[in-house]
């Protein structure tokens, strides 16, 4: 049975097959780049150009069919193509499903031409699809319909706008591009087109770089290095155009927009859910394999009641992996195995390490909260055990506690919790796998490069290269980089320090005496190009060029960025040199340096060019949307800025909110950089030396290193700490609460506080 099986799979794999492909009359040569070894022997199948939608299904179809028949006889075939473009990273070579397992070099060379053709058409859809949303085109389509390009709505909708003799013109103007204008002569690699005119070489041509016509100029690329990088940037390009112009004809068929406007989505199944928790922006609606599109309410429930409790035990899991770097538990963890907490690696190696004792007492421990301790309380609200906020009430087994009586708030801190439930499910598979790859859950770089000793090579993030220019270990290109890289940072440098100088100094005297013109008439930055003469700028081009060109060269044998003769800070011609010992260190500096200056100064230009200043005055910011206060926003307008009118908000996050969370961010900012400022001053204090109270506690000399001290207090002195914040958070919220118009008022400063704001109070509350 099996062999009427493979023999009607293969029947049925060609008659699919040439049902849409177009056979030629001539065989075809197959480019020696394909290594398939039935090249040389095999006729060539041509593709039939007008049908490439067609001609894909029936390359589908046919292939699956053979590839299935064939399968068990070649199962390693498909590595003759593992050279060919398109096999880039991450995935290396792709073919799921197996369509060159046989190894046939004509079927590859088909197909590759077919996916060209489809990533090109499919690059100018998306194109058309997105101009139109900004540009169209002037006056009338179709003047004898009285049809304007400005009528025309972009998408699918056009279909039923555009005239039958548009659709012709259409039709025409592509089967002469495909079967005349840009045809695939089987000689040439997939997707080179050329003419297929009368007249031989003498009427036809090529074409070139970007498909520029051969009559128009336009040539091939003739480095091979820098044409397989652009081909298979295409490739890649043409990938991703298909998977998109597929996702814009999709949401334009839902939402009528290519941009999938959810609003615009009425007649989904999904809409019974969208007022649900979880559903925020900029996603709204998330369900992209339509779990909900029955509309069964308690499946949702029970799916809904999952998520959050995978993501609280996701939460609890990337905690627990970022931990243990900065703190272990002192003393043992099974002291019959002597086994202590500092033994036990972090992450996937812990698992060999804890005993099998330590394995049930979780398993017990788990079992115990999900069967008796955490039962829902009501059916209508999964995820609620009436374990009150933050879920205090598992703190003592049996205890319920208070859930947030505000329901706005409510709403808010369950959209949070089950938003950062979903991003610790992402960051726990995250961990799992580069501590799987790299042996640690932050997938450090283990390998090795050829510049990694270089210069510039420093903590915290070593050898830098996130987008692989140094992979090919090209010296010649790692050298170029280096010294373009030096000269942008020490032009940056001087322009950091050409927009930070005029602030306080200004040359004395003219600078252009013919036009009356003095150095403090220039204002600093972008402003400064209007006020700078013609003949200034000429100056300053000519010393820049002249310093390119004649006074610092670079020698290829010397090292990038080191010129002959230029010294210590660039001094010309080396009259200063570096002290002994630390030419190293300085180079290195200079690099770090230049990076940052390279950062500063784009963010002044950036800053100069929408507020006219490179230091970002708000104040002049005019025509920032965040400008306009709302109601609420006025309730603490006037603060939190170095002057009295700021009102700093630059992500909008005070937008939306009512004036009672305004209030309450408020409070919680300032709590916040309270303990922070008393942090900051608990660590200098403890590396300063003075830690009298810890080392009468412990009875030893604590170490100066506050992380490494942290790890010498011993369980009690940790959970008095813990005991002591727990206490004022009590007593700030249930005991003296602070007024509701002002929560942040902890202290009671309003109860001591004169209206004047020049009293004394007043002022060392705004300096708090």
């Amino acid at each position: 049975m099996a062999p009427r099986l493979s023999k009607t799979a293969a029947a049925a794999g060609a008659v699919a097959g040439c049902a849409f492909v177009t056979l030629p009359n001539q065989r075809s040569k197959v480019s020696g780049g394909l290594r398939g070894a039935a090249a040389s022997s095999t006729p060539a199948t041509g593709l039939g150009m007008g049908g490439s939608v067609l001609s894909t299904v029936g390359v589908a179809l046919g292939a699956s069919a053979l590839a299935a028949a064939s399968r068990k006889e070649a199962p390693v075939a498909r590595r003759a193509f593992e050279g060919e473009l398109g096999v880039q990273a991450p995935v290396g070579f792709w073919d799921p499903a197996g369509f060159t397992a046989d190894g046939d070099a004509k079927d590859f060379y088909r197909r590759r031409v077919v996916e060209i053709k489809h990533g090109r058409v499919s690059m100018l859809a998306c194109t058309g699809y997105i101009v139109q949303e900004f540009v169209r085109f002037p006056g009338s389509l179709s003047p004898s319909s009285d049809l304007k390009f400005a009528d025309l709505p972009n998408g699918l909708a056009a279909v039923t706008k555009v005239p039958a003799v548009g659709w012709f013109q259409y039709t025409i103007f592509c089967g002469i591009c495909d079967l005349w204008l840009m045809h695939q002569v089987p000689s040439n690699p997939p997707g080179k087109l050329q003419t297929r005119l009368f007249g031989e070489s003498t009427t036809n041509y090529e074409y070139g770089f970007l498909g520029l016509p051969g009559y128009l100029g336009g040539k091939a690329i003739t480095d091979e290095e820098t044409k397989k990088k652009k081909l298979n940037a295409e490739l890649a390009n043409g990938r991703l155009a298909m998977m998109a112009i597929i996702g814009m004809f999709f949401q334009d068929g839902l939402t009528g927009s290519a941009w999938g406007d959810w609003a615009n989505y009425t007649d989904s199944p999904l809409r019974a859910f969208e007022s649900e928790l979880g559903v925020q922006a900029p996603l709204g609606y998330f369900d992209p394999l339509g779990l909900s599109k029955d509309g069964d309410v308690e499946t949702f429930r029970r799916r809904r009641e999952s998520e959050l409790k995978n993501g609280r035990v996701a939460m609890f899991a990337t905690i627990g992996y970022m931990v243990p770097e900065y703190f272990k538990f002192p003393g043992y963890l099974a002291p019959s195995a002597s086994l202590k907490f500092a033994d036990v690696p972090n992450g996937i190696q812990a698992i060999t390490k804890v005993p099998a004792e330590g394995w049930l007492q979780w398993v017990a421990l788990c079992g115990c909260y999900e069967l008796c301790v955490n039962q829902p309380v009501d059916a209508a609200d999964p995820g609620n055990y009436g374990k009150g906020k933050l879920g205090y009430g598992n703190m003592v087994l049996g205890i319920t506690a208070e859930s947030i009586s505000d329901p706005e708030a409510r709403k808010r801190g369950l959209n949070s919790e089950l938003a950062n439930g979903r991003l610790a499910m992402m960051a726990i598979m995250g961990l799992w796998v580069q501590d799987g790859l790299f042996g640690t859950p932050y997938g450090l770089y283990a390998g090795s490069s050829a510049f990694e000793k270089e210069l510039g090579v420093q903590p915290p993030v070593g050898f830098w290269d996130p987008l692989g220019f140094t992979a090919g270990g090209d010296a010649a290109s790692f050298r170029r980089r280096r010294y373009v890289e030096l000269k942008h940072g020490r032009v940056a440098m001087f322009a950091c320090l050409g927009y930070i100088v005029p602030e306080y100094y200004r040359w004395p005297g003219d600078l252009s005496p013919s036009l009356g013109l003095k150095f403090s008439d220039v204002p600093a930055g972008f402003a400064a190009f209007s006020k700078v003469p013609l003949s200034g700028w000429a100056q300053m081009v000519a010393f820049a060029g002249s310093v390119e060109l004649f006074q610092y060269n670079d020698d290829p044998k010397r090292p990038p960025g080191d010129f002959e003769n230029a010294g210590f800070l660039g001094v010309p011609n080396g009259f200063l040199k570096a002290p002994a010992g630390t030419k190293e260190k300085k180079l290195a500096a200079e690099i770090a340096n230049g990076r940052l200056a390279m950062m500063a100064i784009i963010g002044m230009f950036f800053q100069d060019g929408l507020t006219g200043s490179a230091w970002g005055d708000w104040a002049l910011y005019t025509d920032s949307p965040l400008r306009a206060l709302t109601p609420a926003q006025e309730s603490i307008a006037g603060t939190g800025g170095p002057f009295p009118e700021n009102f700093w908000d630059p992500a909008g996050i005070t937008s939306k909110k009512s004036k009672e969370e305004i209030l309450e961010l408020r409070a919680i900012e300032l709590k916040h950089g309270r303990v922070a400022m008393l942090a900051v001053l608990g660590w200098f204090h403890v590396a300063a030396g003075f830690h009298i109270i810890g080392d009468l506690a412990t009875q030893t000399y604590l170490d100066n290193n506050p992380l490494v001290s942290l790890t010498q207090l011993p369980m009690g002195g940790m959970w008095q700490t813990v005991f002591f914040i727990m206490c004022l958070e009590w007593v700030g919220t249930y005991v003296c609460p602070p007024p509701k118009d002002k929560p942040w008022d902890v202290l009671g400063w309003s109860d001591i506080l004169l209206e004047d704001e020049d009293n004394y109070w007043n002022q060392f509350r705004k300096a708090e």
